[in-house]
Order: C-alpha cells, then structure tokens, then sequence
C-alpha cells in the first residue's frame, strides 16, 4: 500500500507537536512492511530522518508553468508543474530558465527563483498564500506518482489533500491535530474555519487524536459521526544512552512548563498557580520553557507578583535542549485550556518526571498516573504541584506508574490503527 502524505514541517525543524507526531506516525507506518509513505513538506532542509520513508521538499523540485484542465468541468487554471527527483518524466518540456518569475492566478501570486518553488516552509505573514501554493505542487505530485491513499495532516495541508484527490481520484484521510476552536478559544478565523471544513467535507475518513477533538468536528463542523474515528498519539522512545548536557545548578526543585506561551496553552493559570506555591514554600523554581505572542505578558505578570526571582523564561527549545529541561524537572505542569492531544507530558513521564495535566487535555483521556485538573481552577493546581513537591511517596509513585504507563503507548499501535482505517477506506472504494 502506497500512501502519498502532505505535511507542513518534520523533524528536526518544527515548531511544535504536529510535526512531532507526524515523524512519529510515519517510523509507526514504516515498520509496518506493506506500507510505503511518500511524505510531502513544503520545504525541506536535507537533515531530516528519512528512515523507512522517502521525504521531498516541494522547495527543492524545477517548475514548469502549464494549464490545467479538470475533468467534468468547463474551468481551467495555471499550475506549477514539478520536475519530480523521484519518478522521471516522459516528454518532459524544457524548464524554463528564469532566475526569478511571477504568476499571478486570481488574488494568487507565485514566486519562482532559479526554476523553483520557493517556499518559506515557517508559519509566516504570507501563510495564506503558501497554503495555495502547496495545493498547486500536490496537484503535480499527485499527477506523477503512483499511490493509493492520501493521508493530509491538520489544515495546513488540506488543501494540499483536496488538489491531490480532485485530480488523482483516490481516496483521502485527512489528520484533525486541532482545529481553530483550540487555536482562538472559540473565536475562529472565518479563512481557517472554512478551510478546516471543506477538508472534513472532502475527506473520505477523518482521524482525530482524542474523542475531546472527534466530538468538536461532529459538534462544530456538523461531521457524521461514521466518518471520525479516534487514533491516539504515542511518543518516540526514549534514548537509552541519551546523557544531559547541563546541570540543574540549583538545589531548588523545579516545576516547568513547557510549550507555545499562548492562549491555548494556559500559560497565565501556570503563573498564578506559581504565585501561590512560592507563598507555601522555598526551595522552588518555576520555568516558562516556549515562546508565543503572550510572553511579555508573562513576563511582565511574574514581575507585578513579585516572584520574578523564582520564575524562569528559557526561550524557544527544541531537540535536546527539550531533553535537558526535561532531565532538571522535578515537576510538569500543561495547564492548556483546550488541548487536543498534547505530547508534551508524554515526553515527561518517559523521562521520569511527574504530570500534571488539565481535564480539557486528550492526553487525559489516555494516561492514568497523571494528576488531572481544571485549568481555569489554580487553587486545585497548586495543591497538586505542592502535593508532588512536599510528598515524596506521591511523588514516586506518578512518577514510576507514569513511567511504566507512557513506555507502553508506542506510534506502531497508532499506526496499525491507522492502516486498518486506510483498508477500510480502501475497500468502500
């Protein structure tokens, strides 16, 4: 079974879950022997994992401007053609030999250098625009390679997925990692909404990853319920030989958060829940490890609660840097206000590091040794936090069951789940 897979960002370069759980889904889909991914990033690097799959970058590919026309229909546009490394053309036409060219295709402009696709692969002013013209390469990708399944994450993708289907006529899977109404706490981009709902319409089978977001999609998007099915994330094992590169160098205990500093996230409920904690005790340190549009905020909040001095902001980690703050971790706190999965305290329990996690989180819907609250309620989360830190008895038992619980949800169950929707799908078809 060949599965063409449209993604926005794979690892190492990615800014927060999605990407996580793309690279850990498809090395899933690898070890599975009948099944070949062909996963498709707007721009790649050269750096990426390709263990048991193949990656292209839509980034890296020669163009040629065509026409195209769609089948049953009177319309035609212009489209990027790509000059595919993978499976050579026949009669291909001479590239065009400009160093830099723009279409424009309705309200769309595509930019053209050295006879490629040049996309910024980031989440940038111009996202719109890009999301258009990943659907123009998938087109092409999807005309030139040979498959059996479309498999689109989150909506970045979608139309990606759409164009892929329209003109290949196979069946598509589109991923729901979240929708708008996590992203804006209910007050959805009109632009997002409605590409997240045409996706859903499109779709042959929507995966969601937690039953918090399959009954957003039938409850928001007005989605049979038939059509949404519910495949939980994992978490890559941890490295065994994996050392840390840095040291606590405080004696303090430290509780972290760690994430996108954003609404979404519940970053202030953290802060007050802190605020509270450092009234009760000493020898605590609290971290803010992420960066978002509500960082100054924060910032400036530590400072009027007077704990500035007790609260830490690290910045942006990724890789490694994730993996040491992890290690000086006495405690993790993921306060999110609507959460549709969250792999975060997932990465904390292999690491031996007691949870913490809101009630409005899916991970909650899988974990069991994790303590779970409201995130609106900090009193409750500072109970929890001072439990774990004052009681070492609580403490080692979250963290040894947590420990024992997270080894056990490994990406090669989500991914045979995964491939018994697509031969579901595939045989409707």
């Amino acid at each position: 079974m060949k599965v063409l897979m449209f993604g926005w960002e794979f690892p190492p370069h990615i800014s927060g879950g999605l990407g996580t759980a793309c690279y850990g889904l498809t090395r899933g889909l690898s070890q599975i022997g009948d099944v070949n991914v062909l996963f498709v990033v707007p721009k790649s690097h050269g750096d990426e994992d390709q263990s048991g799959i193949s990656l292209i970058g839509a980034n890296n590919v020669p163009v040629n401007i065509k026409r195209l026309h769609f089948p049953k229909s009177d319309k035609s546009i212009n489209y990027i053609e790509i000059g595919s490394n993978l499976i050579p053309y026949v009669g291909e036409e001479e590239y065009l030999k400009l160093s830099e060219k723009k279409i424009a295709e309705g309200n769309h402009t595509v930019k053209i250098k050295n006879n490629k696709f040049n996309f910024s692969g980031t989440y940038s002013y111009d996202l719109f625009n890009e999301i258009y013209n990943y659907s123009l390469v998938a087109e092409v990708i999807a005309k030139n390679n040979s498959f059996d399944i479309i498999h689109a994450h989150d909506w970045l993708a979608y139309p990606a997925g759409i164009a892929a289907k329209r003109i290949s006529g196979k069946p598509l899977i589109i991923h729901v990692h979240a929708t708008d109404f996590d992203r804006s706490g209910g007050k959805v981009n009109p632009r997002v909404f409605n590409i997240e709902k045409e996706g859903m319409e499109m779709a042959d089978h929507i995966i969601a990853v937690s039953n918090l977001t399959r009954n957003i999609i039938i409850n928001k998007y007005g989605i049979n319920p038939d059509k949404v099915s519910t495949v939980y994330n994992a978490v890559e094992p941890l490295c065994k030989t994996a050392k840390t590169k840095l040291k606590k160098g405080v004696n303090d205990k430290i509780v972290t958060f760690l994430g996108r500093i954003t609404m979404q996230k519940g970053p202030e409920y953290f802060l007050e829940a802190a605020s509270m904690v450092l009234k009760k005790m000493k020898g605590v340190r609290f971290v803010m490890a992420g960066s978002g549009d509500m960082m100054n905020v924060m910032i400036k909040r530590a400072a009027e609660l007077k704990i500035a001095d007790k609260f830490n902001f690290t910045g942006f980690l990724k890789g490694d840097e994730v993996t040491d703050m992890l290690h000086m971790s006495d405690v993790l706190v993921m306060p999110s206000v609507s959460e549709p999965f969250g792999i975060v305290p997932l990465e904390a329990m292999q690491a031996n590091v007691p949870v913490i996690i809101s009630n409005q989180s899916g991970v909650s819907e899988v974990v069991k040794y994790a303590l779970k609250v409201n995130f609106w309620d900090t009193d409750e989360m500072a109970d929890a936090i001072y439990g774990l830190l004052n009681y070492p008895s609580l403490w080692r038992l979250i963290m040894r069951e947590g420990k024992e619980e997270v080894d056990n949800l490994l990406w090669e169950n989500s991914a045979k789940t995964v491939r018994e929707i697509y031969l579901k799908v595939l045989n409707k078809k």
